[in-house]
C-alpha cells in the first residue's frame, strides 16, 4: 500500500526532476530518496522516471499519469486532515436542526444562522420544518441535533430546552368583521367567535394558549378549525371563518383583509425554546447550541 510519504516524495521528484535538489527540498539523503522512487516503482509494477547519467531525468508515460493522481491525492489528505482538526472543534461536520413555523417569522431561526455561519462557515446545516411532537422523537432518536419547539412541561429522558424568544399574542380577525373596529379587543368579545389554530392533536403548546383566552373569555378554547401553521390560520380569518390566536410577529406577513387586534385583558406570551440533548457528543453540534444561546442573550 503506498503511503503519503512515497507521494510527496514522488512529487517534489517530479517537480524537480533533479535528484539532489529534490533531497535539498525534502531534507533527507539522496540515497534515501532514491531507495523510497525504486520502492514506490516496485509496490507500482511500473517505472515512472527515466533515468540516464547524461541525460536530465523525464517522467515515462506511466509517471505522467501518476503524478496526476498523486497531486489531487495529495491534496485530499490535505484537506481531510484540515477537516478533521476543525471537526475536533466544532468548526466543521453537519448540524441537523428542526423548527416550528414560527421560529421563521419571529426572525429567530436566521439570527441564529446568521451568527453560527459567521464563525463556523465549514458546517453544514441541514434544516427541515417540523411540529414540536415530532422534534421532540427525532431529538430523542437521534435523528434531529437541535429543535426550536414550543416548550413543553416536560421533556423525554436525555432532552432539555431553554425558552430563547417571547412575544406578545394578538388576535387576527378579517377586516369587514366588526371586531375589527376598535383598536383592541377583550376577551369577552371572542365568546361564540369560531376560532382558526394550528394544533397537532396534542394538549400541550400553543393549545394551552388558547384554553387560557377561553377561560377568560367565557368560552371552551376548542379551535372550530385547526389548521397546519399560523399563515393559513390568517389566510382563514381573513376571508372571515374565524379569527385566530397568533405571536405578534405574524402582523409583519400581514395579508390582505385582515387586521391584528391586542387583547387588553389577555397577557400571555408566545415561548420559542432552543432543544437539545444532554448529552451531545458532537463539537459542532454542541458550537451550535452555545453559538444560539450566546446570540440570543446579545439580543435581549
Amino acid at each position: 500500500m503506498i503511503d503519503s510519504r512515497q507521494l510527496r516524495v514522488f512529487v517534489t521528484l517530479a517537480e524537480d526532476l533533479h535528484f539532489a535538489r529534490a533531497a535539498d527540498r525534502l531534507d533527507i539523503a539522496q540515497s534515501v530518496l532514491s531507495g523510497l522512487i525504486r520502492k514506490l516503482e516496485t509496490d507500482l509494477g511500473v517505472r515512472l522516471l527515466n533515468r540516464n547519467k547524461r541525460a536530465a531525468v523525464t517522467l515515462t508515460d506511466a509517471g505522467r499519469i501518476f503524478l496526476v493522481e498523486a497531486v489531487a491525492a495529495l491534496r485530499q489528505l490535505e484537506r481531510a486532515d484540515r477537516v478533521g482538526r476543525l471537526a475536533a472543534r466544532g468548526e466543521a461536520g453537519q448540524v441537523a436542526l428542526s423548527y416550528v413555523g414560527s421560529a421563521v417569522t419571529s426572525a429567530l431561526l436566521p439570527h441564529m444562522l446568521k451568527s453560527f455561519r459567521a464563525r463556523h462557515p465549514e458546517v453544514r446545516m441541514q434544516i427541515v420544518a417540523m411540529e414540536t411532537p415530532v422534534q421532540l422523537e427525532r431529538l430523542a432518536d437521534g435523528a434531529v441535533d437541535v429543535g426550536l419547539i414550543r416548550p413543553r412541561a416536560h421533556y423525554p429522558d436525555g432532552i432539555t430546552a431553554r425558552v430563547v424568544h417571547r412575544e406578545k399574542l394578538m388576535i387576527a380577525v378579517s377586516a369587514d368583521s366588526p371586531l375589527a373596529a376598535g383598536r383592541t379587543l377583550k376577551a369577552s368579545q371572542l365568546r361564540g367567535v369560531p376560532f382558526i389554530a394550528p394544533q397537532f392533536n396534542e394538549v400541550a403548546g400553543f393549545a394551552e394558549h388558547l384554553r387560557k383566552l377561553g377561560r377568560i373569555g367565557g368560552f371552551d378554547g376548542e379551535p372550530e378549525y385547526r389548521v397546519n401553521d399560523f399563515m393559513t390560520a390568517v389566510s382563514m380569518a381573513s376571508a372571515g371563518y374565524g379569527v385566530a390566536l397568533v405571536p405578534r410577529s405574524i402582523e409583519a406577513f400581514s395579508q390582505p383583509g385582515v387586521r391584528f387586534k391586542p387583547l387588553m385583558d389577555f397577557k400571555e406570551e408566545a415561548e420559542l425554546a432552543i432543544a437539545y440533548r444532554l448529552r451531545e457528543h458532537s463539537p459542532c453540534v454542541r458550537a451550535f447550541i452555545d453559538s444560539a444561546l450566546l446570540s440570543v442573550q446579545k439580543s435581549v
